[in-house]
């Protein structure tokens, strides 16, 4: 049952992260030139923030992708954890607190990814070399 759990908590982060990459890279032009407005009010470079930006549904479809098919389960969970942090980092300098309560769920269910990844199953990869056993 737990494999099974940690199977659908997977996926649907998958979806959530390859959905959000999906809608945002055919407008990836749009979505940058708003978010980078979206954060004239903050210290960070508003360069940077572009860079950001164009790349972030990039990565969002490739962490998604991953996480969906089981592939690199280990490295998606980190990378899509890693994401988040940035993401809050960000929310932080606009004091958009919110969006960030909303990352913090976020960060939440890649806890429960990471920490229970011998429960993954169904994937390429097969994490079997994580049993806690």
């Amino acid at each position: 049952m737990k494999n099974t759990a940690y199977f659908l908590l997977r996926i649907s982060m998958g979806v959530n992260l390859l959905g959000h990459g999906l809608a945002r890279i055919p407008k990836l032009s749009v979505f940058a030139e708003g978010m980078t407005k979206g954060f004239e009010k903050s210290w960070l470079p508003q360069p940077l923030v572009y860079l950001f930006s164009t790349t972030l549904p990039f990565l969002e479809f490739i962490i998604g992708g991953m996480l969906i098919l089981g592939f690199r389960t280990r490295l998606a969970n980190f990378a899509g954890a890693g994401l988040i942090i940035i993401l809050l980092f960000g929310s932080s300098t606009v004091e958009n607190w919110e969006v960030m309560g909303i990352q913090m769920i976020y960060i939440l269910f890649f806890y429960l990814l990471i920490s229970r990844i011998e429960d993954n199953c169904y994937a390429l990869d097969q994490q079997k070399s994580f049993n806690r056993k």
